[in-house]
């Protein structure tokens, strides 16, 4: 997993699956790795991600809490995400039939290169959601 944090491991984040790699801005990803940089960053990072399974260990209350509220949902999410792969978006679906799931055309870090097309998304679905 260290990999992940080198200057190379988090520009692949950035970059794995966008379409148009032009689009996205190198300062994020050299933003990324200047942070990740400092003295202790790497093992806090690795300590977050070996944390992980704990997560795991609550998604039936979480499914549960979606089956009996039926509360809006929307997941903008990148289809070609390596990280958080699309059909954890569309599991949202089984106890949410509702929900909206939209996989967009890009990676990780959708907002890179979706930014306006994800923010029309939640203004529509605000402006929907908050008067049901």
């Amino acid at each position: 997993m260290r990999e992940i944090y080198t200057p190379d491991g988090i520009k692949w984040q950035y970059l794995h699956g966008v379409p148009d790699p032009s689009l996205v801005s190198p300062d994020a990803y050299e933003h990324d790795a200047a942070l990740l940089a400092r003295p202790g960053q790497a093992e806090i990072q690795l300590d977050l991600i070996s944390d992980y399974g704990s997560n795991i260990a609550l998604y039936p209350a979480f499914q549960a809490y979606f089956r009996d509220s039926q509360v809006p949902l929307l997941a903008t999410w990148g289809a070609h995400d390596a990280i958080f792969v699309p059909a954890g978006a569309l599991a949202f679906q089984r106890d949410l039939p509702e929900a909206e799931v939209h996989l967009l055309p890009t990676g990780h870090f959708a907002l890179e290169t979706h930014a306006s097309r994800i923010a029309a998304l939640i203004r529509d679905f605000l402006a929907r959601s908050l008067t049901s």
